[in-house]
């Protein structure tokens, strides 16, 4: 196995000075797979004070024995090496941590303590051909892969509930299979995550969202019951069947773009996005009745149809996202994406005014995301194709227009110049001028000069304030007026009225 030359260091140093040190963990396993480690641990009898005489440039910043070693690496995954104390650990009474560590003598007692037996496996770094410590039958596991708690699961998982995520994100991240009596204490102990932090139940989630099994990850946080402590809404999506264009219900819709997102190897608010774009469909579904005979549900023809669900949705998503701790730019950017995602792109009605206008909305950083979270509904829908022509051609008339002014920092005027030449002070008024020209330029970008923009502003300027809020609103009908032809042109498809 090939270990990093900064972890051989610190080993050595240690060494020098009478110590053990183990290679553990995650980085451990990973080597015996021949996987890139993502961080590197290492073991060792020394206690917390003598690692920070040894490694002056260190940090210590909590109660459990784990030293950050700072080493001179590049590597983002090196800088900082974690030393840890081997240690036994008393009850979690918060179900998160220990109440109190022990710091001890043996590696023995230290992976007595760890969660599963694939990370419970031990390396000497200061023992020449020294074999891999094994006492829970970790590496058979591996072979098998298998993810096994060690020793008695309902005691690993009441410890540290946290341990329930990691277990199906393993399982998401490692192609493994769970085995019978883990799984088993995985569902008798689900409720336990209602009491672990939001953060940490965050970032085991977006782990998982990142694997390559992320799917079926999420499939198997249904089946454990764990999902109904994440994100209860998107249970809501199962059993509740969609219209005829589509062939899956709403929960399985929404994995089945999740599916293409990771197949796609797209970002984490493209994945995020996917997973639920259509998560208000199941507070929007209305049943609406077809005299010419369509779809059948208690005798009456009809279809079901989904109004405004990507509205409902998007503060469906921000709600999810803002309890789970995102980022705040990921939680814009996401339920940005789950509220445009029905944008329309039917070349017969597709303008290039229209497109300025999705360009205005969605911001030209999110375009190609959005685009991405269209093909994943889609592809989410059974049907056989990413790209129809349809949305090439709106891919064509975006490259047309994108150079075009879209917001006031673009207009040929700016504000102070607008209140010097209008004698008026910065209000609503000046922003109601502002937007009439950000409307006219939308139509027409070559009425983006500023004697252009200056002569409309002087007519603008002769409006009443209530005529300038109609102007002002026109834009919003126009946005308005596309999303009712969305509208429209499903009912007409399904042929409901």
């Amino acid at each position: 196995m090939e270990i990093s030359k900064e972890v051989l260091q610190i080993a050595e140093i240690l060494k020098q000075n009478g110590h053990q040190a183990y290679l553990v963990g995650g980085c451990l396993r990973d080597l015996i797979m021949e996987r890139e480690p993502n961080d590197w641990d290492v073991a060792t009898d020394a206690k917390p004070d003598v690692l920070l005489e040894l490694f002056p440039d260190s940090v210590y910043e909590n109660e459990f024995g784990t030293v950050g070693v700072k080493t001179e690496s590049t590597d983002p995954k090196l800088k900082v090496i974690e030393v840890t104390t081997f240690r036994v650990e008393e009850a979690y009474t918060d179900k998160r941590r220990p109440d109190k560590v022990h710091f001890t003598k043996k590696i023995e007692d230290d992976l007595s303590r760890r969660d599963f037996t694939m990370n419970a496996l031990a390396l000497s770094l200061t023992q020449s051909d020294a074999e891999i410590l094994d006492p829970y039958g970790g590496l058979a596991d591996i072979q098998a892969q298998i993810i096994r708690a060690v020793r008695d699961p309902h005691e690993r998982f009441s410890e540290d509930a946290l341990r329930l995520m990691r277990a199906v994100r393993f399982s998401a991240q490692l192609g493994f299979k769970i085995e019978k009596g883990t799984e088993s204490a995985l569902a008798k102990h689900a409720p336990l995550l209602a009491g672990v932090s939001q953060e940490r139940i965050r970032d085991e989630l977006t782990k998982l969202v990142m694997s390559s099994e992320a799917t079926e990850g999420i499939r198997h946080m249904v089946s454990t019951d764990l999902l109904k402590y994440v994100i209860p809404e998107l249970l809501e999506g199962v059993n509740c069947e969609q219209n005829k264009h589509h062939i899956y219900d709403v929960f399985e819709h929404n994995l089945k773009s999740l599916e293409y997102s990771v197949n796609q190897n797209y970002s984490l608010v493209v994945r995020l996005a996917s997973l639920l774009h259509d998560v208000g469909k199941p507070a929007t579904r209305r049943w609406k009745s077809d005299p010419r005979g369509a779809k059948q549900q208690d005798g009456k023809a009809g279809d079901w149809t989904f109004y405004g669900h990507q509205v409902v949705g998007a503060k469906i998503s921000k709600k999810i996202l803002q309890r789970l701790k995102y980022s705040k730019e990921i939680i814009e950017r996401a339920s940005l994406l789950v509220r445009e995602h029905m944008f329309v792109y039917d070349p017969e009605v597709v303008t290039l005014a229209g497109v300025r206008r999705l360009r205005a909305r969605v911001g030209d950083e999110n375009l190609e995301d959005l685009i991405k979270v269209r093909e994943a509904d889609r592809i989410g829908s059974g049907v056989p194709k990413a790209q129809p022509y349809r949305l090439r051609y709106l891919q064509a008339m975006l490259e047309k227009v994108k150079t075009d002014p879209i917001s006031p920092k673009m207009l040929a005027i700016d504000g102070g110049a607008l209140m010097t030449e209008l004698g008026i002070q910065p209000g609503p008024r000046l922003g109601h001028i502002i937007a009439g020209l950000l409307e006219s330029v939308l139509e027409d970008p070559n009425q983006n000069t500023k004697d252009n923009l200056l002569s409309l502003a002087k007519t603008l300027n002769n409006l009443s304030d209530k005529e300038l809020e109609q102007i002002r609103a026109k834009g919003k009908e126009k946005a308005e007026a596309t999303q009712e032809y969305i509208d429209e042109e499903i009912k007409k498809k399904y042929f409901v009225t």
